[in-house]
This record gives structure tokens, sequence and C-alpha cells, in this order.
């Protein structure tokens, strides 16, 4: 239960950090953080959440990343389904705090988007299902390579929430435009399901590109990977 406490402490914190700079910093013509500042901030969320209860959970923060490590045989099947569902409720009270806190603002909009992850109209750059498919699959095993490779017993010792942290940002700062990033199907349920609509329609394909990268990279990686 622990464990499970903490999955929904740190994807509460990421989707809140990520989505809320999303939603409340970028759009400020001259103050705003932009796409730099959206990358930033998802990276440092996993950074310290990393710090804060990797310790306890593993910071999984992730659906992908918890099935990633399963096929990897690094984390217990039996926990697979706890920690999904710890996930998705952490991301989903974040994004309810997110909202109560952006729809104070006059003109607040939620159906806009709301940091939800889409694709052709509702792709920030306009990019096509195939693209933001192949997008997805590939920034996600990418990072779970670097998460499994970062975690393994013979990486350096205590640098591996940086590897991790910087690695999302860059994901970020590649992908923002195509899909706004998703990567994590936990952060994409809980902004759909608050913006509705055809943001909610194409949730589909932001649980399935993951999910996918996760396990190729989880198998690629334990056919890599020296003993442990």
């Amino acid at each position: 239960m622990k464990k499970l406490v903490a999955e929904f402490i740190g994807t509460f914190w990421l989707v809140l950090g990520g989505c809320g700079s999303a939603v409340l910093a970028a759009g400020y013509p001259e103050l705003g953080i932009g796409f730099a500042g959206v990358s930033l901030a998802f990276g440092l969320t996993v950074l310290t959440m990393a710090y804060a209860i990797g310790h306890i959970s593993g910071c999984h923060l992730n659906p992908a990343v918890s099935l990633g490590l399963v096929i990897a045989g690094r984390f217990d099947k039996k926990e697979l389904l706890p920690y999904i569902i710890s996930q998705v409720l952490g991301g989903l009270l974040a994004a309810f705090v997110l909202y109560l806190i952006a729809s104070g603002k006059s003109g607040f909009d939620v159906t806009a988007g709301f940091a939800s992850n889409g694709y052709g109209e509702h792709s920030p750059g306009g990019y096509s299902l195939i693209a933001v498919l192949i997008t997805e699959v590939v920034m996600t095993f990418i990072f779970l390579m670097v998460i499994l490779g970062a975690t393994h017993s013979k990486a350096p010792k205590g640098f591996a929430g940086i590897a991790i942290g910087l690695a999302l940002t860059l994901i970020h700062l590649i992908s923002i435009p195509v899909s706004n990033t998703s990567v994590n199907p936990a952060r994409s349920t809980s902004q759909a399901i608050f913006a509705g609509g055809d943001y909610l329609g194409q949730l589909w394909l932001f649980w399935l590109a993951p999910l996918v990268g996760a396990v190729l990279a989880g198998l690629v990686y334990k056919y890599l990977s020296p003993e442990e």
C-alpha cells in the first residue's frame, strides 16, 4: 500500500507540474515559458520524485514504465495493475486540481485542449495519426531504455533520477509540436477526460503507442543488458 500511495503522489506531481506548466504558464506572449519551459517542467517532476519516492515505489509514475519493467524482468507482474490504477488516479486528481485553478481565470475553456494529447487537428503542429503513432512509440522506447539502463545495478549510483529527468525533458523538446508529448497513458487519460470530445476519442493511441514502445524496450534491454 505504501508503494501505491507513493505512485499516486508521484503521478499527481507529474501531471500537476507538467500539465500545469502548459495550462497556466506557457501561453503568455512575453513572460510565458513556452515549449522549452514545459519540457523542463515535466523533466523536473520526474527528477524530484525520483529522489523523493524512488526508494519507496521505484518512481514509475507511468503505466508504460511499469509494463516495460515487467517485460525486462525488473518488476513483479502481480504489481502491475495496482500500480497502473494508482498512477491513473493520481493523474486524475492532479487534473481536477488544475481544473479548479485554471477555471478561476475569466475566459478559460477546458475544451480547448487542457494540455491534452492529440493527432490531426488536435496535434499542436497538425501532425497525422501515423506521425504521432511513430513518435510516441519511439520516444517511449528511448525513455524506457534510459530508465532500464540508469537503474541497472551496474550503472553509476545516485544519478538515475538526473538521467531519467533529462531524458523526459529532451523527449518533450522533440515531440511537443507533434503530439503534445504523452509517453505516459496516465498523463494522457487525466487531461483527455476533462477536455472531452475528440481528445477523449483519440486517447486510445496514447495508451497503445506508449505501451508498444515500452514492450519493445523491455525486450531489447533484456537482450542487451548484462547480468544484474
